[in-house]
């Protein structure tokens, strides 16, 4: 008798688990993924597993990371912003281009003092970033095409900018935080750092938070709720300019150039880290905390692969297929959920 009410109850206990993993599994597929990485870049190659490597790990994510917080923002509220990259990229031109330059820089900008320089910059991805708010929300142009024409637009303001060349120079404070460091932490790890924090406090703590949130998981109940959606569309796309720029200005520091095309691999790069570590595409799920074990995963992919020789362009089709897979466990969560929900 107790034997037999001792394993009703343990079927009862796994019966009760099967939901919850399966609940789960966006947030435990990736984070099982880090692990099965780390594990095996640090059995394949000793110079992996150190503490230098890792600094190198968080130095590699940090510009994606500064993007991928603004972008996190989008997806939840399910929208996608496909500009993040070129407006990334118009910012650090643009930061370069309000500073004076060397006389062997063959361009005709316009010097002006840093501060203000950092500031028409980040006016400048703003702007962008309403115009993007603008035509998804008063015109009703979806985002993917509304995104779609402004990366277009952005990389043409580049190329205006700098007409095929190369500038070095960007303000102090810029160069500061991008390539600079402090106790032997580089600044632009910090910065990221404080950028992720702060976006994970907004979405958690805050009101603003809770309406992204509201918005991405039933618009059409949101909206009855009385919610301002179109002001917390427009919101969360100008929040996705802002970071793009401030990523891009800190990546023409930490690279050490502004020019044409600089930030291209950075769509795929941010729009990966923030699905691969499980925030749903169809908006209402996930978080900050998702687009770090993301980050972590694509830092410890990217490194790993080097540490090992691999064939760069083998390296290419592995990402590739690692975010065929989050996108396919993203797609099936999101039934399973469905299919609970009936």
């Amino acid at each position: 008798m107790a034997s037999s009410e001792t394993a009703a109850a343990a079927g009862q206990r796994t019966r009760g688990l099967a939901p919850f993993l399966r609940s789960q599994m966006r947030n435990i597929a990736p984070f099982l993924t880090l692990i099965f990485l780390s594990a095996f870049f640090a059995f394949a190659s000793p110079s992996f597993a150190t503490i230098d490597n890792l600094g190198n790990i968080l130095t590699q994510v940090s510009v994606t990371g500064i993007i991928a917080v603004g972008l996190t923002f989008v997806i939840l509220c399910a929208e996608i912003d496909l500009s993040i990259a070129s407006i990334a990229n118009v910012t650090g031109i643009a930061v370069a281009y309000f500073t004076l330059q060397e006389s062997y820089v063959n361009i005709a900008n316009i010097p002006l003092p840093g501060v203000v320089a950092i500031l028409l910059s980040i006016l400048l991805c703003a702007a962008l970033g309403l115009v993007n708010a603008l035509g998804l929300t008063v015109i009703g142009i979806p985002s993917f095409i509304m995104t779609l024409a402004m990366m277009q637009i952005a990389a043409g303001i580049s190329a205006l900018l700098v007409r095929g060349q190369i500038a070095y120079k960007v303000p102090g404070l810029v160069t500061t935080l991008g390539s600079g460091s402090i106790g032997g932490i580089p600044w632009i790890v910090i910065v990221a750092a404080v950028m992720l924090l702060g976006g994970h406090l907004v979405l958690t703590y805050t009101r603003f938070g809770r309406y992204v949130y509201m918005v991405g998981g039933n618009r059409e109940a949101a909206e009855y709720s009385g919610l301002n959606v179109k002001l917390i569309l427009g919101s969360v796309m100008i929040i996705s300019a802002v970071c793009s720029g401030i990523g891009g200005m800190l990546g023409v520091a930490h690279f050490g150039s502004a020019q044409q095309n600089e930030f291209d691999t950075y769509l795929l790069d941010s729009i990966a880290a923030v699905v691969v570590g499980g925030t749903s595409l169809f908006g209402g799920r996930g978080g900050i905390g998702n687009t770090i074990v993301g980050l972590f995963v694509l830092g410890v992919l990217n490194n790993g692969l080097d540490h090992v020789n691999i064939d760069s362009f083998l390296k290419i089709l592995i990402r590739g297929v690692i975010l065929l897979v989050a996108l396919i466990i993203n797609v099936y969560a999101q039934r399973l959920r469905e299919k609970a929900a009936d």
